[in-house]
């Protein structure tokens, strides 16, 4: 036998230049390129092997801390969103993320929650509420996440101006200690809008770049760590390659402000391919962007229910979406997104989609910058032309969803009556620029699929 030292002595290495000699023989002469190469929408080859000695990478930070499960709540009852939180965290959630659309009763939401971390997603912008809310909490670890530019994006306006809110936002920023960070970016919109895995991170850049210059320009040093909102998609490896490429190149970017200013990643699985046809299925798809997400070094992971998109929040839906991190981190140990180093193929893909994204924001940055591109609708514009093309692959099978265009299971299809309306809804107010909106690929099938057989 063969001791250990000398197990493949018998094993020549092959090159990858033999490997594709080989694959070229065996094609009988149909062509490589055409054959085995499979593009995609962000214009990356994805080819049929890697090796050793061809692929390429970039030097990703480690992540180094197990991510945390969070779980997501709505502000209308504070005490009982108190109560939910509160047993959220003996179930096994990690931290709490808060959604609220107006000002609250936060000594009664966050009553006996100061051993945890808090996020919050504010739909309104109150500096009174605001500093009263830090002052009352100094030790409590917030995220305040606040993101003019996010909710300009989502609802076409600024809060109350451009100059009002980035006066707002400028007062807060000088309150911020080690345990409240006010700035957050709000990268899941993009996804959520048909954006492709470059764009998404190019436009997340470049929305962060915006708030950098202003840090610049008002010589305000306070900032220590900034929380960034990604959603998750379900093409697996591209989205771990997907949070690697943006921690690389969110260094890459503020070497040249000369900051050091941590990135903090807070993730969500998408709404985009979320289906109401085998509804079932989206506990599938959730837990494998989930997986994506801690594989890709998301800090932050708060799952969606199976049934979000049609019923309000409810304790057996919160409660399995909780259970699928948990299974992932505990039973599965899946803690952080350290995994990957070596890997050819993700550490190509890194690279590659590295190097696009950059090319765009370079190319947003000499146009005038993203709110520039916002205003003259450049970038609504890239995001709706990449989703009609991804819908344009739902539409023929050839981007299936398991349930609703392949295999359709007609015996679970969520009736006419829904708790939470899952489709798009047109608003009619004026807007400074054009939206960007979210959209799931199953809509227009479920809408013909309601307007043929009602229940």
């Amino acid at each position: 036998m063969h001791d250990l030292d000398n197990l493949f002595e018998d094993f020549p290495p092959v090159s990858s230049k033999q490997w594709k000699q080989k694959i070229q023989l065996d094609l009988n002469g149909s062509d490589y390129n055409k054959t085995l190469l499979t593009h995609t929408l962000e214009g990356i080859a994805i080819k049929p092997f890697y090796h050793s000695d061809s692929f390429k990478k970039v030097d990703v930070p480690d992540t180094s801390d197990a991510f945390q499960i969070c779980q997501t709540l709505y502000i209308n009852d504070e005490k009982i969103a108190n109560y939910l939180a509160k047993d959220a965290i003996k179930r096994g959630a990690d931290c709490i993320q808060f959604i609220a659309s107006k000002p609250f009763d936060f000594k009664t939401v966050l009553k006996n929650l100061n051993q945890v971390s808090i996020y919050f997603h504010f739909l309104f912008l109150d500096l009174n509420f605001f500093k009263e809310l830090k002052q009352e909490n100094e030790n409590q670890l917030m995220y305040f996440n606040i993101d003019l530019i996010g909710n300009l994006t989502k609802t076409g306006n600024w809060f109350y101006n451009n100059q009002k809110d980035h006066e707002i936002l400028k007062s807060l920023l000088k309150l911020q200690t080690n345990h409240t960070y006010v700035l957050g970016v709000d990268a899941s919109l993009y996804q959520n809008a048909g954006a492709n895995v470059v764009q998404q991170i190019a436009y997340a850049l470049s929305h962060a770049n915006e708030y950098l210059y202003f840090l610049h320009k008002n010589e305000i040093n306070s900032v220590r760590k900034i929380n960034f909102n990604f959603s998750i998609g379900s093409n697996y490896f591209f989205e771990i390659a997907k949070f690697r490429a943006f921690r690389y190149l969110w260094n890459l970017l503020l070497k040249k402000y000369d900051l050091i200013i941590e990135v903090h990643i807070f993730a969500q699985p998408t709404l985009r391919n979320k289906t109401l046809s085998d509804f079932h299925v989206n506990m599938l798809r959730t837990t494998t962007e989930c997986m994506s997400g801690i594989i890709g070094g998301a800090d932050v992971i708060s799952n969606n229910a199976y049934d979000s998109i049609f019923r309000k929040k409810n304790e057996f839906g919160e409660r399995i979406a909780r259970n699928q991190l948990i299974i992932l981190k505990e039973e599965a140990y899946i803690k952080s997104g350290n995994y990957t180093k070596g890997s050819y193929y993700i550490e190509e893909l890194t690279y590659e989609i590295t190097v696009k994204a950059l090319a765009i924001f370079k190319d947003i940055e000499k146009s005038g910058g993203f709110l520039k591109q916002l205003f003259n609708g450049t970038i609504q514009k890239k995001i709706i032309e990449n989703a009609q093309k991804e819908q344009g692959l739902f539409n023929s099978g050839e981007l299936p969803l398991v349930g609703t265009n392949k295999r359709i299971n007609s015996d679970e299809v969520i009736g006419s009556k829904f708790e939470i309306y899952p489709f798009i809804k047109k608003k009619k107010h004026q807007t400074i620029i054009q939206p960007i909106t979210s959209k799931r690929l199953s809509e227009s099938i479920e809408i013909n699929h309601l307007k043929t057989k009602p229940l």
